[in-house]
């Protein structure tokens, strides 16, 4: 403060001193009004940009549609109220004064400007009023400035706000991009899509295309043809289908649907409809969802098997290499599950009177068998159930529930080998009940053996509706090695074994030998296969019976043993037929390797392990024109016949010529990597596998396909039906005698239980239902 009583008349000396004090002050006033108004100038700029970007976003020229949507006028009219409402608050003069005290420089200590002003007043008025005038006159100009601001802001609001009550701020702000952009986010905020309300609903002939979609497991077990009832829903869905608009779909969802079948487009009809109406289903009657959550963890595959080495079969060999080969990708863990057989029962079915005192002497046969022919060292495990060898069937029939001999932790992945055989008395819990994924692969042509048989038409009819139903109820998927099995449920065809590795390295040994010019095969003809009429051998007699004199001189070496043996041979001699009957013996032997062609007439596999082996030896095959070769048509050397005299002249073909060596192609096709290959895919194995490593899609597409999976399935339904019927039918002693079921095998007896150290039954299962 100054001292009114000193004297102020400025002399040179103290004229100089009071101007720099002064002059600093009113720079500084000058920079904090500089600053004010730059904050002013960038908040006006701002705001004149947004406002002329939100009025100038769509034509201004654009009309009112007329048929404009009552949801969108309706959300015109809710913010016309708001924007005034706005338009008031921002013209109202406390407004001004609280942005003007917001954005105006704030000082930590209060100064005293009246007194300051006084003092520039005095200092101008004795140097001169120019400088005064400017002083005043610029701030006279700022503040000016500045109230210049909110009376724009003042004006853009009212014109605002006039546009909004004619038809052109309504034609540009339906089109406005931030309009669609907010009625999108309020959409997904508020959870109730606007689509749902305009999904129309189903009409008759949807749903009888749905009706007839999901009774197809019925007419299927009724016998009727699959065929028809793919055609009578598309004849009812295609009505609908030209004159349906999916408005519940996004883009995407509709391009994607483009690429689909038929069946899914039903499907995702039914399950947007439902979806519109919230349903939501959370399983039946049948299900049982307590299985295995896996997904931080490695996954297990069981393969069940109906045969063990020593007995050289196809269900014993084929599983064995297939769990070897799956586990050497060590990308999860496989566990080989065998039959175990009392000492009695393996007498009657293993070679050479073998037999073993404990499953762990058994195991180590078959993993030093495996190991000398595959090369490495196969790292998976294996384990045992009860079994017992039927005479009548000449097939192991399990004891008791195969499925107990898996833990609930190793429950992940089931490959049913022969899925038909092992349910057939299967008294237990369902196997996709307890698996997440269960693939049935069917080795046998059950129905050919059953025919040969005495009423074997009866049997054949009553036997394939059975297998119908345990393949369905107890498989997600079902491999056909070709088509000469019976068409099952979730069945697709695919060749899916290989062959030995050794007899690849006998073929690759004999083309180089040929390359040297050496005689790769001084041998004639032969053929190889258990000696039962079933295997080929009664095709074989009638057809060298029947052309003995166009087949004068030619030999054919036999190699098999089995139970019709003297009866096989009984009827070669008595037709003085040229065959030399041999005992049987392992084909990758080496005094086999010397034949150059290896004959096969029977129609009765369904895909024979010992053609795929003597091709990949580089020899001639001459087999039936039957489904069971299909895979085998591809190979040069396979020459396929027709009628008996195609078969004469192929003999003769194959006599006079020299095989084709195979390409590296056509080994790798009969090579177990390329099947395993094939299983993955065909058995949808890959998928479920990548499902599990992959994180879930949140698109409306994956959205729709999770609802429909959720829907109560009609054939999920008769499945379960199904499945609870067999279980009350195996449970009856009664019913499964009558059936030709083993006495006793509802639960295994107390030698399986010495030898492999279980509990007693009734300790294990104090209480049985059935």
């Amino acid at each position: 403060m100054l001292n009114p009583g000193m004297d102020t008349r400025p002399t040179a000396s103290t004229s100089a001193a009071a101007e720099s004090p002064f002059s600093f002050i009113s720079k500084g006033w000058r920079e904090d009004l500089r600053l004010i108004r730059s904050r002013a100038n960038s908040f006006k700029n701002l705001a004149d940009r947004e406002l002329e970007n939100f009025l100038n976003s769509a034509p201004t020229t654009r009309p009112l549609v007329a048929n404009a949507s009552i949801a969108e006028l309706e959300f015109v009219k809710r913010i016309q109220p708001k924007l005034s409402e706005i338009r008031r608050a921002y013209s109202s003069p406390e407004f001004s004064r609280k942005v003007m005290e917001k954005w105006s420089p704030r000082t930590a200590i209060r100064i005293d400007l009246s007194e300051i002003r006084k003092a520039i007043v005095a200092e101008v008025d004795e140097f001169g009023g120019v400088r005064r005038k400017v002083t005043w006159m610029g701030k006279q100009e700022d503040e000016g400035k500045e109230w210049e601001l909110m009376r724009r802001l003042k004006k853009g609001l009212k014109e605002l706000e006039k546009k909004s009550q004619s038809s052109e701020i309504l034609g540009s702000f339906k089109s406005s991009e931030f309009v669609e952009k907010l009625k999108l986010s309020l959409r997904s905020i508020c959870k109730e899509p606007q689509e749902s309300k305009d999904v129309p609903p189903l009409d008759l002939p949807e749903l009888l295309a749905y009706l007839v979609k999901q009774s197809e497991p019925l007419f299927d077990q009724l016998g009727i043809r699959r065929d028809l009832c793919d055609r009578l829903v598309e004849a009812l869905w295609s009505r609908r289908k030209d004159h349906l608009v999916y408005h519940s779909l996004s883009a995407s969802e509709a391009s994607l649907l483009g690429n689909e079948n038929m069946t899914d487009e039903l499907d995702l009809r039914i399950a947007s409809v439902l979806q519109s109406t919230g349903h939501h289903y959370e399983g039946g009657f049948w299900n049982d969802y307590a299985k295995r959550d896996n997904l931080d963890e490695k996954r297990h595959f069981a393969i069940v098997t109906t045969a063990s080495l020593p007995w050289m079969t196809g269900t014993a060999v084929n599983p064995l290499f297939r769990a070897a080969y799956l586990a050497k990708s060590a990308k999860q863990d496989v566990t080989l599950v065998v039959p175990w057989l009392c000492k009695s029962d393996q007498e009657l079915v293993y070679p050479n009177s073998t037999t073993f005192s404990s499953p762990e002497e058994q195991e180590a046969y078959i993993r030093n068998w495996l190991e000398e022919r595959v090369g490495f060292k196969a790292d998976f495990k294996i384990s045992f159930y009860p079994g017992k060898f039927s005479k009548e069937r000449r097939s192991i029939i399990p004891a008791g529930d195969t499925s107990e001999f898996i833990s609930s932790k190793e429950a992940d992945i089931a490959i049913l080998e022969e899925p038909e055989h092992l349910n057939w008395y299967h008294h237990g819990k369902r196997w996709t009940d307890k698996f997440n994924h269960v693939v049935g692969v069917v080795h046998t042509n059950y129905l050919e053996y059953i025919k040969r048989e005495k009423y074997g038409a009866i049997q054949a009819f009553l036997v394939k509706h059975i297998n119908n139903l345990v393949t369905r109820a107890h498989c997600h998927k079902v491999l056909r090695l070709s088509a000469a099995t019976q068409d099952l449920p979730k069945s697709v065809i695919c060749n899916v074994h290989g062959v030995n590795p050794k007899f690849l390295k006998v073929g690759e040994k004999i083309a180089a030998e040929r390359e040297c010019g050496q005689q790769a095969f001084p041998k004639g003809a032969y053929f190889l296969g258990k000696m039962v009429w079933a295997k080929g051998y009664r095709e074989l007699i009638d057809l060298l019976a029947k052309h003995k004199s166009d087949l004068e001189g030619f030999k054919l070496d036999v190699y098999g043993n089995g139970e019709d043996s003297h009866e096989v041979q009984s009827a070669a001699k008595k037709l003085n037929l040229n065959l030399n009957f041999l005992k049987g013996r392992d084909h990758a032997d080496d005094s086999l390797h010397g034949y150059k062609v290896f004959v096969n007439p029977s129609v009765s596999d369904v895909l024979c392990t010992a053609t795929a082996e003597a091709l990949a030896m580089g020899k001639f095959v001459i087999c039936a024109d039957h489904p069971s070769n299909d895979f085998f048509k591809a190979f040069p050397n396979c020459l396929t016949y027709k009628t008996p005299e195609g078969f004469v002249a192929r003999v003769k073909e194959a006599l006079a010529s020299e095989p084709q060596p195979l390409t590296p192609e056509q080994r790798y096709n009969l090579s177990w990597e390329a099947a395993t290959q094939r299983f993955m895919e065909y058995s949808e194995l890959d998928k479920v596998l990548s499902s599990h490593n992959s994180k879930p899609r949140e698109d409306g597409w994956q959205s729709n396909k999770l609802k429909l999976i959720s829907l109560p399935n009609a054939s999920d339904v008769l499945d379960g039906g199904l499945a609870f019927a067999h279980y009350c039918f195996t449970g009856n002693e009664i019913l499964r005698l009558a059936t030709g079921a083993i006495p006793g095998t509802r639960v295994y007896d107390k030698q399986h239980c010495r030898d492999l150290h279980l509990l007693p039954p009734q300790v294990q299962s104090p209480v049985y239902g059935w």
